[in-house]
């Protein structure tokens, strides 16, 4: 028999040879070549670029609208002396309902702009530092944030946000203006008593209206002020992690931790616990430990009325891994019961770190 050894190597056509060594990614049964999921991952890297700048814009319409608006009830109100102040208020009420309008395109944004920085902090800038090492979580936040969508920002902060960097100024001219327009036209007031008199609208009394004036002018300030802490926007220029100033970085992070998870709520995954009763333990575990990649604990338990031995698998995953487990459960025990009910929080390996709670 000859050694096979000393025959001399297959010829091989360099043009077809595969290098056996690439890396295969492999996930959730899915086997893609690097090359495959990183020219995927652009194209949706671009896509969500596009759809994040046609939201973008949409800011910029909202923002024209109130701006060319403002412009025409000034000049209608003050170049002729007999129009009433009123139409400075019917305008300022036309730009709150525009700064609603905003902030809420600009949720929206802030939908499509997460996913952005989320793959380039996550994927993007791991790429430049090799060894690749992606982050682990960041797969399953943008998996879950494609198939159950949900606004990274809350209403208050988007509109807060939007009334700090564009609104602010044109309710400031209109404050001005609608005062002015009170007291100027059409001749200035002999007394504050002639100036609260101008400054009826209808049958409401002038001291009425200032005070409602003021009380809105209050609550735009209260609520721009209030909201400068919630830094959820994800699409504005914010740094992944904390600025390295020498100091711990979670020491001022617990400072405001109360008062933040009182503004608004943080956002949790949605995580749930499997219970697999089974009579093949050991297959349905394989599988969840080679498909899944999660933790299995086995637990012995007799049926009620049958009187039968059972196992009790016990597994926490999260809302993208329900199906994939439901999945490697049927393939190996149809006959399998399984209960999936939601977790109220779920700590330890591939899950939040139990150190840092």
């Amino acid at each position: 028999m000859a050694d096979i050894y000393s025959s001399p190597p297959p010829i091989v056509d360099e043009t077809t040879k595969q290098d056996p060594d690439e890396p295969v990614w492999t996930y959730r049964g899915y086997k893609l070549r690097s090359s495959e999921f990183v020219t995927a991952m652009v194209h949706f890297f671009r896509a969500e670029i596009q759809r994040a700048n046609v939201w973008r814009q949409r800011l910029d319409t909202t923002t024209n609208w109130a701006v060319v608006a403002t412009g025409a009830t000034l000049s209608i109100a003050f170049s002729q002396p007999n129009v009433h102040h009123g139409v400075i208020i019917l305008n300022t009420l036309l730009v709150t309902l525009f700064l609603f309008i905003e902030a809420r395109r600009y949720r929206y944004y802030e939908l499509w702009s997460y996913r952005v920085r989320l793959m380039e902090t996550d994927f993007f800038a791991a790429m430049l530092v090799p060894p690749f090492h992606p982050s682990p979580e960041w797969s399953e936040s943008l998996a879950e944030n494609l198939l159950a969508p949900s606004f990274p920002i809350s209403m208050w902060e988007a509109f807060g946000r939007r009334l700090r960097r564009n609104y602010f100024w044109i309710f400031f001219i209109l404050g001005l203006s609608w005062i002015g327009k009170s007291w100027l036209f059409p001749t200035p007031p002999s007394s504050i008593g002639e100036f609260l008199l101008r400054s009826a609208v209808g049958p409401v009394p002038g001291e009425i209206m200032l005070t409602l004036g003021a009380v809105y002018y209050g609550f735009l300030f209260l609520v721009a002020i209030g909201t400068v802490g919630m830094t959820r926007a994800t699409g504005e220029i914010l740094p992944r992690f904390g600025p390295d100033n020498g100091h711990d970085p979670h020491e001022s992070q617990d400072k405001l931790k109360d008062l933040r998870n009182r503004l608004y709520p943080s956002h949790k995954r949605k995580q749930f616990m499997a219970t697999i009763i089974t009579d093949k333990a050991g297959g349905v575990s394989k599988r969840i430990l080679t498909e899944l990649k999660r933790g299995v604990t086995a637990l012995e338990g007799k049926g009620m009325y049958t009187g039968k031995d059972h196992s009790v698998l016990m597994c926490a995953v999260t809302v993208t891994e329900v199906h994939n487990l439901k999945a490697a459960v049927a393939r190996e025990d149809p006959q399998a019961f399984v209960i999936v009910s939601p977790a109220q929080e779920v700590l330890g390996r591939g899950f939040n770190p139990l150190a840092d709670q």
